[in-house]
């Protein structure tokens, strides 16, 4: 179930122009990480400090480009050669560290286990993708509460004011989509559906 990530390869295309830029401009693929987590920061302190409706605009506004720079990064990378394996850990962090400072952005609006809840729950896909991709298998991506997943529920918050149900949605549907990784990892490393291993110095 790939879910929006289906959508990855168009989004890619829409990027084409700055990208090119950021080529031509010598932009390293690790800066383009870091504000990729000043962006989800920026789309957090949005929705913490504005109100309902108000906070909309720029929480879509900075996740777009939250997401822009999580595709741009590899893409980066990989068109310079600067495919390495610190800069696979760099990029995994980054991603992370979005994800979770995005989350925060709830805080001043629901309660703090609510929060804390989405915050471990959202990390628990990657870790489990992370996981299959270190023992060999090729990377489980895709919702059915993926990266894409998650900022477009922060984007409904702030459209909505539905704070804790958001919450709640990104704890139910991060679990299930853990569930759902778990079982494909697991069945790749028995060798029941398929083959294939991602490269080790790569980005994603």
């Amino acid at each position: 179930m790939n879910g929006l990530y289906a959508l990855k390869p168009w989004f890619a295309r829409r990027l084409a122009v700055l990208q090119r830029r950021l080529l031509r401009g010598g932009v390293s693929p690790d800066v383009v990480t870091f504000a990729g987590i000043l962006c989800a920061g920026a789309a957090a302190i949005s929705l913490a400090m504005l109100p309902a409706t108000w906070a909309v605009l720029p929480v879509v506004v900075f996740l777009t480009a939250r997401l822009a720079c999580a595709n741009l990064d590899g893409s980066i990378a990989r068109e310079t050669g600067k495919q390495t394996r610190l800069g696979s850990v760099l990029n995994e962090v980054g991603d992370r560290a979005a994800d979770l400072v995005m989350i925060l952005g709830l805080l001043p609006h629901t309660s703090l286990p609510l929060v804390l809840g989405a915050l471990l729950a959202g990390s628990a896909p990657s870790w489990i993708s992370i996981a299959g991709a270190a023992a060999g298998v090729r990377r489980i991506n895709g919702g059915p509460m993926g990266k894409t997943e998650r900022c477009l529920v922060i984007a409904v918050a702030a459209a909505t004011g539905w704070y804790a149900p958001a919450a709640v949605v990104l704890v139910v549907g991060s679990v299930l989509t853990a569930g759902l990784r778990l079982f494909q990892v697991g069945a790749l490393c028995n060798g029941r559906v398929g083959e294939g291993r991602d490269a080790v110095g790569g980005r994603s």
